[in-house]
């Protein structure tokens, strides 16, 4: 019997690449977004090209109810869930003083709590079993807020400490459920075509931009390994590491690069999709329209994999410096 993944998120950009690693794996893989239509065509690609089960559930995270459900038909359609990816995100481009707390509120809900209801609920059916892999697919903007996206980066946020909280709990229970946080850069996904725009030109993701693929081999990677935290690409590390060190410097860095970091001169069409409230039509891919700037891969995933490796190597490479100084 093969292994049950459950994504959110899973109609396009980043879910849809994960969901595919999955398959492509062997997994068999239940689908959650919005869009039903979408769901299906891309449950029906994944069986004719990866010959596995896949299961489409509408469903908005932002439910409870709705994704306690989609856990329970899962469990009994394909089988045990072994992983857990929670991928669904929404965002608005928009200055703090242009947001409606409608939008703010939908926002979190689907970024946050979509977050928080996939743990819940994977955590029902795992408990029971004392195993599977939750991954909470999460930002270098959780760390390092930017302008322009304060209700994202505020959710975003919000996951990383909820997270936290879990995991020591899971430890205190002496649970053998993994948790991870995957952090990930700019990724070329659909979100800059149908994310809520309020600044009238269209948006992109701050460069460097790496394909959903990438984001793929990482969620996966955290899936198969025991870690706490996955951090992917150089620029989430940059990221990271310079807010724990010059938080003020980093941020009128960002006050002076930030909007132009955002936004292109690119005039937003008045009938731009808009998928805060309601899912656009039509088949969307992972990928969005910045493949001829996206990286296909990432060299500091390449020294995670490899870490332990990585670090006896080098204790070695002392060691033999340490030797020779002694001769």
């Amino acid at each position: 019997m093969s292994k049950v993944a459950v994504i959110t998120g899973a109609g396009a950009g980043v879910g849809r690449a994960v969901a595919e690693k999955f398959a492509r794996e062997g997994y068999s893989v239940a689908l959650l977004s919005r869009n039903e239509a979408r769901l299906q065509h891309t449950a029906s690609e994944f069986r004719e090209q990866y010959s596995v089960k896949t299961l489409a559930i509408a469903v908005d995270v932002a439910n409870a109810q709705q994704v306690a459900d989609a856990a329970s038909q899962t469990e009994r359609e394909l089988g045990p869930v072994d992983v857990w990816v929670n991928v669904a995100m929404a965002t608005v481009f928009s200055p703090v003083s242009g947001l409606e707390p409608a939008e703010v509120e939908r926002a979190t809900q689907v970024t946050y709590l979509g977050q928080v209801y996939g743990m819940m609920a994977a955590l029902r059916h795992m408990r029971i079993r004392n195993r599977g892999s939750i991954i909470n697919v999460g930002s270098a903007l959780s760390h390092r807020s930017v302008p322009l996206q304060a209700a994202y980066c505020g959710a975003k946020s919000a996951i990383r400490g909820f997270t936290d909280s879990l995991r020591s709990e899971l430890i205190h229970d002496g649970l053998s459920i993994q948790l991870t946080m995957v952090d990930l850069p700019a990724v070329n996904t659909p979100q800059f075509d149908w994310a809520r725009n309020k600044m009238h030109r269209k948006a992109r993701p701050v460069a460097p931009v790496f394909q959903p693929e990438v984001a793929a081999r990482a969620v996966w990677f955290a899936a198969t390994h025991k870690r706490r935290e996955v951090w992917v690409g150089f620029s989430t590390v940059k990221a990271i590491l310079a807010n724990r060190i010059a938080p003020g410097l980093a941020d009128r860095y960002l006050a002076r690069a930030g909007y132009n970091g955002q936004i292109t001169n690119q005039r937003l069409s008045p009938d731009a999709p808009d998928n805060l409230f309601e899912s656009p039509d039509g088949h969307w891919e992972a990928d969005g329209r910045f493949n001829n700037e996206a990286k296909s891969s990432s060299w500091q995933m390449f020294t995670e994999r490899h870490r332990n490796t990585l670090w006896a190597v080098t204790a070695l490479g002392v060691a033999g410096l340490l030797w020779r100084r002694r001769k």
